[in-house]
């Protein structure tokens, strides 16, 4: 499968975050769905079924929290991988989003575009 066929949400409310992350992953060639809070992520997965899903946990409306729970509660969407990318550092944040059951848990300020590509890369295949 390459790249095109793969399609990613990017659930993120720092649209400037968001902008670059969706040029990037539609400049290698993916599929881009964007929403900007948790409520607008939720809305996107009943009309669509991504490859696997970038998440922010501090986010309006639901947070990445209670997105991730509905996603891995639901038959439809609990098989799409969750890559949590945030800011929050705290052990116990990072416990509850992997009991809750994303992929990996990336902090922001700790990794480059390249290597999140990197992630997603790894998590698809």
């Amino acid at each position: 499968m390459t790249a095109i066929q793969y399609s990613i949400l990017i659930v993120e409310d720092d649209r400037h975050l968001q902008k670059i992350l969706s040029d990037l992953l539609k400049e290698k060639g993916y599929n881009v769905l964007n929403a900007f809070d948790g409520e607008e992520a939720l809305n996107i997965l009943v009309s669509h079924t991504p490859h696997l899903i970038l998440l922010d946990l501090i986010l309006p409306k639901k947070d990445g929290f209670e997105v991730l729970k509905t996603i891995k509660d639901n038959y439809k969407t609990k098989n799409i991988p969750v890559i949590v990318l945030t800011n929050l550092e705290g052990s116990a944040d990072i416990e509850k989003a992997l009991e809750l059951g994303a992929e990996t848990y990336l902090v922001k300020a700790n990794y480059k575009l390249e290597e999140i590509l990197d992630k997603i890369k790894k998590v698809i295949k």
